[in-house]
C-alpha cells in the first residue's frame, strides 16, 4: 500500500544540485511547462505524447496548465544549486486528471539532463499520495510498448498494476490507498500474463 508523502520532498542531492518535489499552484503551471517541454528532446516528447510533438501549441499548452489542484492536479520536481542563490529550475511534471469513478489517469514527463536520477520515482510517489489525499482509488496510464524506462518503473513501484496492450499502447491500472489491498479476478491474471 503507498503511503503519504510530505507536501514537499527532497529526491537527491549531486553535483547539479538539490531536487524536491511539491504540488504545483495554478499560478506556477506556465512556468513550469514551458520548462520541461523545453528540455525534452523529440525522442521524449514523443514518448510523452505519444507521437510526434515538433513544438508546443497553444492549445496544448493551455491543456498542460490547466491544473485547479483536484480534478486536474500536477506535482513539479525542482532543482536548486548548492548556493541557493536563485530561482527552482523545473526539471519534471506528473500531471493528474480525474478519469471518472475514483480514477486519476497519470502523465509524467522528465528533462532529458534528468533522466535516470531518481526524478520519475520520486514524482510518480508523490503523485500517487496526492492522488489519495485527493480521495482517488486508482491511478491510470498509457505508454507506448517500446517506451521500457516508465513501464520498468511502473512495474518496480506498483508490482500489483494491471496490464494491457490497447491498440499502440500498453494500458496500466494501479488500485491505491484501500484499494490495493484487494485481490481481484483481473489481479490474478494479469499476474500470469506478466509471469508466463
Amino acid at each position: 500500500m503507498l503511503v503519504a508523502t510530505p507536501k514537499s520532498t527532497t529526491v537527491r542531492a549531486d553535483r547539479d544540485g538539490r531536487v524536491s518535489v511539491r504540488p504545483l499552484p495554478p499560478h506556477e503551471a506556465g512556468h513550469a511547462v514551458d520548462r520541461v517541454f523545453a528540455g525534452l528532446s523529440a525522442g521524449s516528447r514523443y514518448q510523452r505524447f505519444h507521437g510526434p510533438v515538433p513544438r508546443m501549441t497553444e492549445l496544448l499548452r493551455r491543456r498542460l496548465v490547466d491544473v485547479d489542484g483536484h480534478r486536474r492536479a500536477a506535482i513539479v520536481a525542482e532543482v536548486t544549486t548548492d548556493g541557493g542563490g536563485g530561482d527552482p529550475v523545473p526539471v519534471g511534471l506528473v500531471e493528474l486528471a480525474d478519469a471518472g469513478r475514483g480514477a486519476a489517469e497519470v502523465a509524467i514527463a522528465v528533462v532529458d539532463a534528468w533522466h535516470r536520477r531518481g526524478v520519475g520515482r520520486q514524482l510518480i510517489e508523490a503523485a500517487a499520495a496526492l492522488a489519495m489525499r485527493l480521495g482517488y482509488t486508482e491511478l491510470r496510464a498509457s505508454a507506448l510498448p517500446e517506451n521500457v524506462a516508465v513501464r520498468g518503473l511502473a512495474r518496480a513501484l506498483f508490482p500489483q498494476a494491471r496490464w494491457r496492450l490497447d491498440g499502440d499502447t500498453v494500458q496500466l491500472t494501479v488500485p491505491i490507498g484501500a484499494a490495493a489491498g484487494t485481490v481481484t479476478d483481473e489481479d490474478v491474471l494479469a499476474d500470469l500474463l506478466y509471469r508466463g
